[in-house]
């Protein structure tokens, strides 16, 4: 299958909860508002209806954007995955070899990236570096702040 998603067991059942909320209280709001707002008379001047139309048209490709995504999902279980190099879902501590902090992160999919978590996505420029290296191996990344290189100090799940 092209384009898989890895997800963790988490993500994909989060991402399921959100796609059965939207096709039913998301639709049903929308279509409230709709009919309020076709209530008022002249659609041509409406604008509350336009606005309710649009956010049912954003809410409808939220929504297949959510089943297109759960389609190619493919869920991943870190447990499942070694433990010697980097991977997708390896929790690594890195140290930053000039200024000298520690960072951990989780390396994940595209679609959980959550830097204020400490989720990356492989996809990024630190991700892309970091993926199969071992602890002790140093890593050079163009972040926007410049030129940077990491030590890997630590690997796990």
């Amino acid at each position: 299958m092209a384009d898989v998603v890895y997800l963790t067991e988490e993500r994909f059942l989060e991402l399921q909860k959100e796609l059965i909320e939207l096709k039913t209280k998301g639709r049903k709001e929308v279509a409230q508002k709709i009919a309020e707002a076709r209530s008022h008379g002249d659609l041509s001047e409406n604008a509350e209806y336009d606005s309710a139309k649009h956010q049912q048209e954003l809410l409808e490709m939220r929504i297949a954007k959510l089943e297109e995504t759960l389609m190619k999902a493919q869920v991943i279980r870190p447990e499942e995955l070694p433990n010697d190099k980097i991977y997708i879902l390896s929790k690594v501590k890195v140290k930053n070899l000039r200024t000298n902090k520690v960072f951990e992160y989780m390396l994940v999919s595209p679609e959980e990236a959550d830097f204020e978590r400490g989720k990356l996505s492989v996809t990024s420029p630190i991700g892309k570096a970091l993926l199969g290296k071992k602890i002790g191996d140093k890593v050079e990344v163009v972040i926007p702040a410049g030129k940077t290189q990491f030590e890997i100090l630590e690997i796990s799940r």
